[in-house]
């Protein structure tokens, strides 16, 4: 995947050096763990997040997941060896509650 260099969140991030900023990164992490997870989820939180280099626009990308225990879901944005992003986010089953 990519996030396409006339992403509306992208205009003046940064004027010359443009990067895709965190917030959309994790955008697509929190719409992908529905998918990886199979079932509609609802993101209660993410305790751990850490952003370990710039994505550029139109630059390919995917997100590996890794369940954890109930309720958990740890996740790597890379693109080959290079991480993006890692963390952690937390979840519960959409109309569990």
């Amino acid at each position: 995947m990519k996030i396409s260099a006339s992403h509306p969140a992208l205009a003046g991030h940064f004027p010359g050096n443009p990067v895709v900023p965190g917030v959309v990164i994790l955008d697509e992490v929190l719409q992908a763990a529905g998918v990886f997870l199979g079932r509609p989820v609802r993101t209660t939180g993410l305790p751990s997040v850490k952003f370990s280099a710039p994505l550029a626009p139109e630059e390919e990308f995917e997100i590996v997941f890794d369940r954890k225990d109930d309720g958990r879901v740890g996740f790597v944005v890379r693109s080959g060896a290079q991480a993006f992003a890692t963390g952690v986010l937390t979840y519960d089953i959409h109309g569990s509650r």
